[in-house]
């Protein structure tokens, strides 16, 4: 295996590490919220993930206005996400909100064709039907009382698709390195929601739950700061660079996949056959773009040679 397909296979893994730790983090997410408003623990969470990664904020010395302003945006981008997705779980059901964060996958392509400028294939477009065919059994075949927070959800999953297409033009600029990104991103969302919090009527910020007899509140914390946001921005933000919005989306889209998993091995939820299922299907799915990507073909080098390249 030549290096550029290793790199890329790398990519692929941490991609598919992200959907499994994002998986998770909804019942993390909703244990949380049982000792922390909204708000509050999302300021928490990316304020601990800011100072942990403020070193990496050197290297943007050098950067450009446009560049700067380039992080602002995806920073801003995230707060939206992040308070829908939020705000979202707590109004609405886990299989709702599993199957509408996954129109992420429906919608990227169509953002990165319009943005972008890239026509989405004919494989990641049967992957992008696989992924929601198996999104919707996971959710239970479309018994859906859609609501408020199945709205917010709904706008993440497109702040998402945008989301991720601005990472991808942003990182084709020399010179930034993904942790930097993370740490700016996420210094963005840690004082956007302060800001929302403090002036939210009436404020969103009690007194932070104490480090005694509230060990499982901070080690959700913890586990959202290091696994949740760290590893997993500096993951997505690393592998985009690489790969294109459509093929980041349909990887990340195993995340409902991994979140029912969780559900049945942690929480003790039971999941019905169509949901395991739906689960396959959505693995399928995050299989064929991986897979197919790799498929070398022939092209002919500068040289003359003939060399083998990955698509």
């Amino acid at each position: 295996m030549s290096r550029p397909a290793r790199l890329l296979l790398l990519s692929d893994l941490m991609l598919l590490a992200v959907a499994a730790v994002w998986g998770s983090s909804y019942g993390v997410v909703k244990s949380a919220l049982a000792f922390y408003p909204v708000l509050g623990l999302l300021t928490l969470r990316f304020g601990l993930t800011f100072v942990l990664l403020a070193p990496a904020l050197r290297s943007l010395r050098g950067a450009g206005a446009r560049t700067l302003g380039g992080v602002f945006g995806t920073g801003l981008l995230l707060l939206g996400i992040f308070v829908c997705e939020t705000f979202g779980v707590l109004l609405t059901s886990a299989a709702n909100a599993a199957f509408l964060i996954s129109l992420c996958v429906m919608l990227t392509p169509w953002v990165e064709w319009l943005w972008l400028g890239r026509r989405p294939t004919g494989v990641e477009g049967a992957a992008v039907l696989l992924s929601l065919a198996g999104a919707w059994l996971l959710a239970g075949g479309g018994e859906m009382a859609f609501n408020a927070g199945d709205g917010l959800i709904l706008l993440a999953a497109l702040l998402r698709a945008v989301n991720v297409c601005a990472t991808r033009r942003l990182m084709q600029r020399p010179g930034l390195s993904p942790l930097a990104l993370t740490a700016a991103q996420s210094g963005v969302v840690a004082a956007g929601c302060a800001a929302l919090a403090w002036t939210a009527a009436p404020p969103d910020w009690p007194p932070l739950p104490s480090l005694a007899g509230h060990d499982a509140f901070w080690a959700s914390v913890l586990y959202l700061v290091l696994a949740c946001t760290l590893f997993a921005f500096f993951a997505q933000n690393h592998a985009v660079r690489r790969s294109s919005p459509t093929r980041v989306a349909l990887l990340m889209g195993s995340e409902p996949a991994f979140g029912a998993l969780f559900a049945c091995l942690w929480l003790g939820e039971r999941i019905s056959a169509a949901s395991w299922a739906g689960g396959g299907l959505i693995v399928a799915a995050s299989l064929l773009a991986t897979v197919v990507r790799r498929i070398p073909r022939a092209v002919r080098s500068k040289s003359g040679s003939i060399e083998s390249v990955y698509m």
